[in-house]
């Protein structure tokens, strides 16, 4: 199996991967939003995981094919059809999601309160009220950590192991809900959850 992140061209980096031979699978579904394609399911431990793509990464290419326009299905059968040993994305990382880093008080907490993944509540004077965390927005990332899916009693213990800071990445509750609209319970539990690595 060959995977891996090539390069990074202005923002867009090149991500090259291939199907699984037993399933024929890449390991990802995607959503249409705004005439862009966007990575709304990546499999843990599949093809697409680890060549690099990432809930919310916008595909802007696939195999030098311009996607902008496509819907879900054009997509879906563009991949199918495609050279199962080698198929080449251009991404631009997650252009929805903002990433802001919150300091824990002095009695561990991060100054924000959520329910199943949502910012529901924020405590006003905090580190995350002064670095500009937003309600109606659902986290999706601890310290680069996808999250989507994750209960909220085990994103809770992530956020309590963490030292003094916490960077949390955020996505507008109206675009994480188109996301996510055709993910089932169970494909969100087979959502990949690995810690990043450096590359």
């Amino acid at each position: 199996l060959s995977s891996g992140i090539n390069a990074e061209y202005g923002g867009i980096r090149q991500v090259v991967g291939c199907k699984d031979p037993g399933s024929g699978r890449i390991g990802l579904s995607v959503e249409s939003i705004s005439k862009g394609i966007f990575v709304s399911y990546v499999e843990a431990g599949g093809i697409a995981a680890r060549a690099g793509l990432r809930f919310g990464d916008q595909i802007v290419q696939i195999n030098g094919e311009s996607v902008a326009g496509w819907d879900k299905k054009k997509t879906i059968n563009f991949l199918k059809k495609a050279d199962p040993a080698h198929i080449k994305f251009a991404v631009r990382d997650r252009p929805f999601e903002r990433t802001i880093t919150c300091v824990k008080d002095s009695s561990g907490g991060v100054g924000f309160q959520f329910k199943r993944g949502k910012i529901n509540a924020i405590v006003k004077d905090s580190s995350a009220a002064r670095n500009g965390l937003l309600t109606d927005h659902y986290l999706t990332e601890i310290d680069g950590q996808n999250i989507v899916g994750m209960a909220d009693s085990k994103i809770l213990k992530l956020i309590q192991s963490k030292e003094r800071t916490v960077t949390v990445t955020i996505m507008p509750q109206f675009v994480y809900d188109h996301m996510v609209r055709h993910l089932g319970s169970s494909l969100k539990k087979h959502m990949d959850h690995s810690e990043p690595t450096e590359l």
